[in-house]
């Protein structure tokens, strides 16, 4: 894939096009595709029309809490990211991570901790058309241009969309390319960033109509984020008397994204009732610097010591055939995706802290033994350097019967596999070959592993009216899943370390190659030096297997977690005029367990929610006004919950169950011709119901139980392995009633527009808000710091994300088929707190905050044609 000279041609064919035709502009001005705002009607009074339930129908006749981001709303608002429609959906929250992108989350379903390596599945799904664009390690950040609408579905959607809906689910609804003409567009931004740096992009579509029955549609972007974080200079000092500096790496505006990619879709109608669509889409985003700034340093600055990038590209190709056997509706829903991730990050931090917690043994070089081949000690910085590689295909085949029939239903069938390789290389610059994972010089710390999701389900739903304005809806979803992870995660193994003439590398050797499987080792419980012949490595590039499963043939076959369920639905709908529909729903969503990459800690189960909601839509003041909310009450049983353990190694875990409650609303007005006003917010209280305890397997409420764990000590290979227990007392991690975090309690935003006219000028001037109270960014409020031994609150040491409120203005005029704007984001200049992590997931010294970007002024300038 070579998403850059994709780019670079769908842009080229835009930009070519776009002159000669300007004469044809009056022509071809009413053959364009209409659009939609987010409302029950658009600007003009035509009905949104949504396919939230996979057949089409009005907005406020769907019974279900949508909300919907229309065409003209994301170009008036100048969407092009999910941080950008994210704060516009009331019931959406989310954090960034800076290695692995963005999580998402509905309705305060949320525990922290995503987005780490080999984690658990997204509770909510993010859809291209038809098809996911959620990977296991988060959805995929896609360009917004040229959407017919963005619709967001909060509360369990499992029925229809599966087990990475069990909170909510987005969708994103590509213009499909049509047969009424030829005509395009093209966008170009450019904008400063307050105290940063200079950043644009540009768009562009084209529409081709290649015969009375076949179109083509392209689009193509290119954008430049400035960057606005300083890496500023500065030096760490190590016990030792090491002191190292940044010299080579100080720059200003250290965290600017370019971003290149584009859209190619081919609609085919076969005949009267069956159509093909096919599409590709390709983006590559390249990013420098860091992900968030360090508060200790200053404001929007950090001090870092060593190269930090990424690189994140994908390509998903999709298949859509829809047609008619009879009067029923039959669709397949294809596609393949395939993303890699590049990342390298300096880990100077996580040395600094662990040169403290084990100073009692000098220091971290000296407890990890770091030193060359002559046995000189080094610097204990570390270098990590991360590669992804994720997979997916999924297949759809559903059938529907007549929208107007009394008695109708939606069924179908569906099937979905994904992989992730992960290496993640740990690099200390000169580190002894023998302290090294084997085969990998200068690499402290390996995790070489390859995981596989499968899930395949029957669905459906059946609605009947009862009478004209009384609907029942039955819906479930019978699912299974298999999920595997194998592979080799930890230190190398010292040859000499037995001989008593070198360390054992990483304070032990605890993990790695010194727990490897070999032909001695079946049956065994976390061996350790095992006696016998190491067997072959499972996943290419590790030195050997220590996450697997041994078989009495000596093979290795994955850790496996699997099982089924079922999702059911049922709802209620009464159109008490037809102005007002009001509906109950409920409905349970569900997630699959899976397996922890650290060997010692057992796999995690699924987790459930069951969702109880009340809703209803109005249209009032003769349908210049909708006013359409729900409210809602939410159960999440035994809930997923991923950390960094010691020594910042992921672990899921199951917690206790969660409660949720809240109401979300939106209203949008249009009292004039000229003016059009819009609003929605969510009040969201997520509490946990029982004590969060620190260890598993502690049935006792209070946390005071004694929870015992067990190792296979290899001692000496001639002597019998035995078992021997380690026993710690647990205690609370987070008390009932603690608040889930991420979500904020109060989320609203809003927009004032108003257009007029001036001879053939159409100005506007438009306000926009978006606010949200602070959150909590760790569940936790005891854990034990590695090290010290010590009781800490993570939640108090890594922040709270502080509540913000951001303004953006435009001012701007419409001409024949031009469009030219002035605007300001973010006018008071607010640091919005978008998530907060430290690199050291064990131990509190240094949170980062990632924000949102500084006050930024720009032009743009479009045309259609």
């Amino acid at each position: 894939m070579n998403a850059r000279r994709l780019t670079t041609t769908l842009l080229t064919s835009t930009m070519l096009a776009t002159f000669p035709a300007l004469v044809l502009t009056q022509q071809v001005q009413a053959q364009e595709a209409p659009t939609t705002v987010a409302t029950g009607t658009d600007d003009k009074g035509i009905e949104v029309i949504v396919t939230a339930q996979k057949r089409s129908q009005k907005l406020q006749d769907v019974p279900v809490s949508i909300q919907v981001l229309g065409t003209k709303k994301l170009d008036q608002l100048n969407i092009s990211s999910f941080s950008d429609y994210a704060a516009q959906l009331p019931s959406v929250s989310f954090q960034n991570s800076p290695y692995q992108g963005s999580s998402v989350y509905f309705r305060g379903v949320a525990s922290g901790g995503d987005g780490n390596h080999s984690g658990p599945q997204p509770s909510a799904g993010v859809y291209l058309d038809e098809q996911a664009v959620t990977t296991i390690g988060g959805p995929l950040d896609v360009h917004i241009y040229d959407m017919a609408r963005i619709e967001s579905l909060a509360g369990p959607q499992g029925t229809l969309y599966g087990a990475s809906s069990e909170a909510g689910t987005i969708r994103l609804i590509t213009n499909k390319p049509d047969h009424s003409g030829f005509y395009g567009r093209f966008d170009a931004d450019v904008n400063l960033v307050s105290n940063g740096g200079t950043g644009g992009k540009l768009e562009g579509m084209l529409n081709v109509p290649i015969s009375d029955r076949v179109a083509a549609r392209f689009v193509g972007w290119t954008d430049h984020q400035a960057g606005f974080i300083d890496n500023v200079p500065g030096t760490r000092s190590f016990i030792g008397g090491l002191t190292v500096n940044n010299n080579d790496f100080v720059k200003k505006n250290y965290n600017d994204i370019d971003i290149y990619g584009g859209r190619a879709a081919l609609k085919i109608d076969l005949d009267d009732n069956w159509t093909v669509d096919a599409g590709i889409i390709a983006q590559d985003q390249r990013s420098n610097g860091s992900g968030g700034y360090d508060p200790q340093v200053g404001d929007l600055e950090v001090q870092h010591f060593l190269p930090e990038h990424g690189h994140d590209r994908f390509a998903q190709a999709s298949l859509t055939v829809q047609g008619k056997i009879g009067n029923f509706d039959i669709t397949y829903a294809g596609a393949y995706m395939d993303r890699k991730l590049d990342t390298a990050a300096d880990y100077t931090d996580y040395a600094e802290a662990y040169d403290q917690l084990y100073a009692g043994s000098g220091g971290v070089a000296g407890y990890f033994y770091f030193s060359n081949d002559a046995g000189d000690p080094i610097s204990s910085q570390q270098l990590i350097i991360g590669a992804d590689h994720f997979t997916k295909q999924s297949h759809e085949l559903r059938i529907a019967s007549p929208s107007t029939d009394r008695l109708r239903f939606v069924a179908g069938v569906f099937e979905q596999r994904q992989t992730h390789f992960i290496h993640q290389d740990y690099q200390v610059a000169g580190l002894a070959t023998d302290l090294s994972v084997t085969g990998h010089p200068g690499t402290l710390w390996l995790t070489q592993q390859s995981r596989i999701d499968r899930d395949a389900a029957i669905f459906g739903e059946i609605s009947f009216d009862i009478t004209p304005t009384l609907t029942v809806t039955a819906g479930g979803r019978s699912f299974t899943y298999d999920n595997s992870l194998i592979g080799f995660f930890g230190f190398g193994e010292s040859p000499g370390y037995d001989a008593g003439t070198e360390p054992a590398n990483g304070a032990g050797a605890s993990s790695g190659e010194r727990r490897c499987l070999t032909t001695a080792t079946l049956g065994a419980i976390n061996p350790k030096d095992p006696p016998g012949t190491k067997l072959p490595a499972s996943v290419a590039g590790s030195p050997c297997t220590d996450l697997g499963v041994q078989n009495a043939d000596g093979s290795i076959s994955p850790k496996r977690a699997e099982g089924s369920g079922f999702s059911p639905k049922l709802n209620l709908s009464w159109k008490a005029t037809p102005d007002l529909m009001v509906y109950g729903t409920w409905s349970k969503g569900f997630r699959p367990g899976g397996i922890n990459r650290r060997g010692s800690v057992g796999d995690y189960a699924p987790d459930y929610l069951t969702n109880i909601e009340l809703g209803w839509k109005a249209s009032l003041l003769d349908r210049k006004m909708h006013f359409n909310g729900a409210i809602y009450d939410q159960k999440w049983e035994s809930f997923q919950f991923a950390f960094l353990g010691p020594n910042s190694f992921t672990e899921i875990h199951n917690g206790p169950d969660a409660t949720i409650k809240g109401i979300e609303a939106d209203i949008s007005w249009t009292p004039t011709d000229h003016l059009i006003i819009s609003a929605n917010g969510a009040y969201t209280d997520a509490t946990t119901q029982n004590n969060l305890c620190a260890f598993d397997g502690d049935t006792t409420p209070d946390c005071s139980g004694i929870v015992t764990t067990y190792e296979t000590h290899y001692d000496n290979p001639t002597q019998t392995p035995e078992l021997v227990g380690t026993d710690n007392q647990d205690f609370i991690s987070a008390p009932k009633g603690t608040r889930l975090p991420i979500t904020p309690k109060f989320k609203f935003a809003g927009s004032v527009r108003y257009h007029w006219e001036m001879g053939k000028y159409a100005p506007y001037w438009q306000v926009a808000v978006t606010s949200q109270s602070k959150a909590s960014s760790d569940l936790r409020t005891n854990v034990i710091e590695t090290g010290t031994g010590d009781h800490v609150n993570p939640a108090a040491l890594t922040g709270e994300l502080k509540g913000f409120t951001n303004i953006d203005l435009a001012l701007g005029t419409q001409w024949d088929t031009w469009t030219a704007e002035f605007y300001i984001r973010n006018l008071t200049d607010e640091r919005d707190q978008l998530s907060r992590y430290q690199e050291c997931g064990s131990c509190y010294q240094r949170p980062y905050i990632v924000t949102n970007t500084p006050r930024t002024i720009g032009l743009r300038l479009g045309s259609k044609f």
